[in-house]
């Protein structure tokens, strides 16, 4: 008989809530449990990233449909005695909401699911990606099994293509023709890639699937092979992923185990393979050329298209690459059907899309909304608003590929063609949520300041066009540049977009234009009256010591790096000697009296 137990405990151990101690507080479960006898009585589940990465370690213990947020191994005798042994929650530690304070009482009434439509991230957070039988107790495999065993392998591409369901990648591009072009391809070798490298600063998408699902991903690629002829499968996984890399091997031992890899599945004749290949970390590899370079063991750099990856891809032979979203979506359709995807969303933007929320917002992690959800209702109401309540900004959307929307748009559609219309791009997910306190020329340096880095450097347009760009921003952000250098940008960047080799340069421009366009004035402002008018960029401020505050610590004269900070004789309040001052701010930062201040 099976060994049920009474309570069941999930641990988000996603690298979110790693990162916040979750397996410090899984220890100290495990020796409480066993302290107070309850070991027998509860069970411990790890899962993947629940989405809400702020608040780690997340635990939700079930049946009870209690939820704890930023436990800490101090708080687990008082929890495990109060709810596991008396039967009570343990309020101090209860999920709350991020605008009212309020403990959540269940999911349905928790502000950040209100608007989400979880279909790749149906199982995040619910299943341990460790345990093969759990993904399949969620119907896992079963999709594979029914185009196996009752499906042809244009019927499965006909309903990828009815779907709608595009490349969340970034470029959008109709999947079903994707996967027919390969399956067109005549060959009696072809590959199927999944895309893996997920770079962009502050995404977090890709990686939290595989941490969290990884047979979803799987399940989807060998249903790919079956559709289009492929017999093996490479998962393209960045080094740094390092947990989500020995989630997918363990998987992949446990589907070859079960027989969902290898030869002759299902008893139909058809075998697939499929084996994890690591990258080092180059942003570059994210293109699909350079991609199957870096697979073949070479030097990860972009060719010339054509040839395209489905006439001649990995050694030669037809491929077909998709990323990690793109897949875990596949699963969900084929047992759903086309049309109840295609339901969600908007004409041609169809289904959900998930992102990587950050920045100045209440609720920080990984959402999934109905395509063609507006900005508005993902800051205000999936993630509780901007922090402090200042006023919303911009929200910086697509990475170093996308752009910003302002203020004035934050009832537009996220949507492929919506953003496209405001020089920003959907991208893969990433969506940082800026304040007033942001200057937008500081974002557009950061973002080319990760572009010039991450070149691989063999095309000219980029090559020199990243640093250029770069060069000249660093100009606007400390006083020395001129109105002329705002026409050289736009006209760089614009070159850069035309004569690039690959999507890195031609999309590197895309933070600085779309900057340009709806903040010109903060431009205008830096170059004409060397102010930043969101106070950031140090070398065109002034610093102050605010005498009514000063406490004459000594702390910011003792840190100036160049000694232009002094205090009167007989006085014990400081000043600054503005001729000396070489603006770098590390007064501001070491007064712990808000005594200094910037203007």
């Amino acid at each position: 008989m099976a060994d049920f137990k009474r309570l069941h405990c999930f641990l988000c151990t996603g690298s979110g809530c790693v990162s916040s101690g979750v397996w410090q507080v899984r220890e100290a479960l495990e020796t409480e449990l066993e302290k107070q006898g309850l070991t027998d009585e509860v069970e411990l589940i790890n899962t993947g990233c629940a989405g809400l990465c702020e608040r780690g370690p997340r635990i939700g213990v079930w049946p009870d449909e209690i939820y704890y947020q930023n436990v800490t191994p101090a708080q687990v005798p008082d929890l495990v005695t109060e709810h596991f042994l008396k039967g009570r929650p343990f309020e101090p530690a209860r999920l709350t909401d991020a605008n009212t304070g309020e403990i959540v009482r269940s999911e349905q009434d928790f502000q950040f699911l209100s608007k989400q439509h979880r279909i790749v991230l149906e199982n995040c957070g619910v299943v341990n990606p460790e345990a093969i039988e759990e993904y399949i107790a969620r119907d896992g495999y079963m999709a594979l099994g029914t185009v196996l065993s009752e499906w042809t392998p244009q019927q499965v591409i006909d309903t990828i293509k009815s779907s709608g369901l595009r490349g969340r990648g970034g470029a959008g591009f109709p999947t079903g023709l994707k996967w027919q072009l390969l399956a067109d391809a005549r060959s009696d070798v072809k590959y199927v890639v999944c895309n893996a490298d997920e770079g962009d600063p502050g995404a977090f998408m890709d990686r939290s699937v595989l941490e969290g699902d990884p047979h979803r991903v799987m399940e989807a690629m060998i249903i790919q092979g079956y559709a289009t002829g492929a017999t093996k499968g490479f998962i393209y996984c960045r080094a740094e992923y390092a947990l989500a890399i020995t989630r997918l091997d363990i998987a992949i031992k446990q589907a070859r185990a079960y027989g969902f890899l290898g030869e002759n599945l299902f008893g139909t004749g058809f075998s697939f393979d499929l084996e994890v290949r690591v990258g080092a970390g180059a942003f570059v590899c994210g293109e699909e050329t350079a991609l199957m370079q870096s697979v073949e063991g070479k030097r990860g750099q972009p060719m010339p298209r054509p040839p395209f990856p489905t006439q001649k891809g990995l050694w030669g032979m037809p491929t077909s690459i998709n990323n990690v979203e793109t897949y875990a979506a596949v699963p969900w359709i084929i047992r759903n059907g086309a049309e109840a995807y295609s339901n969600i969303g908007t004409e041609r933007s169809k289904g959900t899309k998930v992102f990587a929320l950050a920045g100045q917002v209440r609720n920080t992690g990984l959402i999934e909304v109905a395509m063609g959800i507006t900005l508005r209702e993902i800051v205000e109401q999936v993630g509780g608003g901007v922090m402090n309540d200042r006023p919303f900004k911009a929200a910086q959307i697509g990475g170093p590929s996308g752009g910003c929307i302002p203020a004035e748009h934050l009832d537009t559609p996220l949507d492929y063609d919506s953003l496209t219309s405001l020089g920003a791009i959907l991208g893969s997910g990433g969506l940082i949520v800026m304040d007033d306190t942001s200057c937008m020329v500081d974002v557009a340096r950061f973002f080319m300041e990760f572009c010039v880095d991450e070149s691989c450097g063999k095309c000219g347009p980029c090559r020199a066009g990243t640093r250029q760009i770069l060069e000249t921003l660093n100009d606007i952000c400390e006083g020395r540049a001129s109105m002329e250098d705002l026409d050289r940008l736009e006209k760089l960047g614009l070159l850069m977009k035309d004569m690039s080799l690959c999507a890195l340069g031609q999309t590197a421009p895309n933070p600085v234009l779309s900057t340009m366009r709806h903040f010109r004035y903060e431009y205008e402002a830096h170059i004409n009256n060397h102010k930043c008018p969101a106070k950031v960029c140090r070398k065109l401020l002034t610093f102050e010591v605010d005498r009514e505050v000063c406490t004459g610590c000594g702390v910011c004269a003792r840190n100036c790096p160049v000694d232009t900070i002094f205090k009167e004789d007989g006085e014990r309040k400081y000043y600054i000697v503005q001729d000396a001052c070489t603006r770098c701010g590390t007064c501001f930062d070491v007064c712990n009296f808000n005594a200094v201040v910037k203007e």
